[in-house]
């Protein structure tokens, strides 16, 4: 009875947060911006009004001039593509909506979802989401589960001396909701659930601690320079991991591109410098290039062994451009002897409008085995939110895998041109001051050659059923 209860801890996680919205403020959550206090519900008393209650506490909603206070102390002044003066972002003088999972760069028009409060000289954000997933993958090799996956994140920021210090702390409790053997995926491959055999067909879990990351900035003008340092953390390699980017966090699923895209987004020991120059920012990191092991409750013992390098482009509000090399060494436990160059590109494209927010993904990436083969993979996503209520989502990839064959089995370790195609709707029922409940569901079908259709089945089918919160 309990292993089938454990699924409900990710959607008690998101809902339990609730009770910290005495403490945090909730802000717009299309973007970071704050509009003029004209268009806030009045205070109920005057120490609301000077920014305050009584017992200390942050007030519920945050006044225009209490960020232009904010801002003065911090020594900047940052407006959004809106024109609204903006809350500021850790890396560099822009909107904080810029950034996403590590030193990532998405659209300035992206979301931002979450609680935002000030506590004295501290600016926090807290933000959660859970869904409950009913999973059933087609064909001979399929398998059917009930997993929960989930993660909260919590960021604090203050000035200090010259300049910004960041704090960003990532959980999740997949290894209880999910467990080693992770979840029916068909074509996933990557890391291990025993530290003897590859995971073939199945999507392994987060780690407990997916973050744990310190950062400091120094701004003048348009231009910055920062340090991030994480155990663990996201070095500068890939476009932002996919439950960050909004054109892929509504699919409960993850890509089966992941691996030649945004895998190394839990890293424990990363060391990353940068330098921003109005829309452009040129980044490199230092860290350890093993992939997290079978133990996912631990923290695994830094090294920094790898190195990469990212060029990030932002030439409008809606355009986020990156290109990115790394050299990975020994990423596979099974495989120590293996080092990986991985190069990726990507563009997302968001556009906002009275009746909701687009954004899309287009995404390559590239693995080159030394020794090994060099293996290449596309994905494309998109997500449409209407209303608040209605969102709609679909992915499109196509990747060259060698890890489709367990040892031993004659087609072990040759290469495969699959892909898979999936698309869904969520529905949020419920949407309160902080918290979203929804109900959705995902189709795929997924491609594979003929070579290997008497394992996989003539283009199988799979589905899901989920049931999703957010703090908002």
């Amino acid at each position: 009875m309990f292993a089938h209860a454990r699924p409900w801890w990710g959607l008690a996680l998101a809902l339990n947060l609730v009770s910290t919205r005495p403490a945090l403020a909730q802000m717009h959550h299309h973007t970071a911006s704050v509009p003029d206090s004209t268009h806030h519900h009045a205070m109920p008393d005057s120490s609301a009004r000077h920014g305050a209650h009584s017992d200390g506490a942050a007030p519920a909603v945050m006044h225009h001039h209490d960020m232009e206070g904010m801002d003065r102390a911090q020594g900047t002044h940052t407006m959004d593509h809106h024109g609204h003066m903006a809350m500021s972002a850790m890396y560099g003088p822009y909107p904080m909506t810029r950034e996403a999972s590590g030193t990532a760069w998405q659209p300035d028009r992206a979301p931002h979802r979450g609680l935002h409060a000030m506590r004295g000289s501290w600016m926090l954000m807290l933000h959660g989401s859970a869904d409950v997933v009913l999973d059933q993958q087609g064909g001979p090799r399929g398998d059917d589960k009930v997993f929960s996956s989930n993660m909260v994140m919590g960021m604090a920021q203050r000035p200090v001396g010259p300049g910004r210090l960041g704090l960003r702390a990532m959980l999740s409790i997949e290894p209880a909701t999910i467990g080693k053997e992770g979840y029916p995926l068909l074509l996933q491959t990557g890391e291990t659930a025993n530290g003897r055999t590859h995971l073939i067909d199945r999507q392994h879990p987060h780690d407990l601690f997916m973050e744990l990351a310190a950062s400091y900035s120094i701004s003048s003008g348009n231009r910055s320079l920062f340090v991030y340092a994480g155990l663990p953390g996201e070095p500068a390699l890939g476009p932002p991991a996919f439950m960050h980017r909004f054109s892929g966090m509504a699919m409960p699923q993850a890509p089966i591109t992941h691996h030649w895209l945004d895998s190394s987004h839990i890293t424990f020991g990363v060391l990353t410098a940068g330098a921003v120059l109005g829309t452009a920012k040129l980044e490199a990191s230092a860290f350890r290039g093993r992939e997290p092991d079978q133990n996912r409750n631990d923290i695994e013992t830094p090294r920094l062994d790898s190195h990469s390098f990212r060029l990030s482009l932002n030439p409008t509000p809606a355009w986020a451009l990156q290109a990115s090399y790394g050299r990975l060494e020994s990423p596979e436990q099974l495989e120590p002897d293996v080092d990986v160059d991985r190069t990726t590109a990507s563009a997302i494209y968001a556009k906002s409008c009275t009746a909701g927010h687009w954004e899309t993904t287009l995404a390559w990436g590239r693995n080159r085995s030394r020794p090994g083969p060099t293996l290449d993979a596309i994905a494309a996503e998109s997500a449409l939110q209407l209303r608040e209520k209605h969102t709609v989502f679909a992915r499109a990839e196509r990747v060259e895998k060698n890890e489709l064959f367990p040892e031993g089995d004659p087609r072990e370790g040759r290469i495969f041109n699959v892909g898979a195609l999936s698309g869904g709707y969520r529905y949020d029922f419920s949407r309160t001051r902080h918290v979203a409940l929804g109900i959705g569901v995902v189709g795929s079908v997924s491609f594979v050659p003929r070579s290997i259709r008497d394992v996989y089945g003539d283009n199988p089918t799979s589905g899901m059923v989920f049931a999703h919160a957010e703090l908002r």
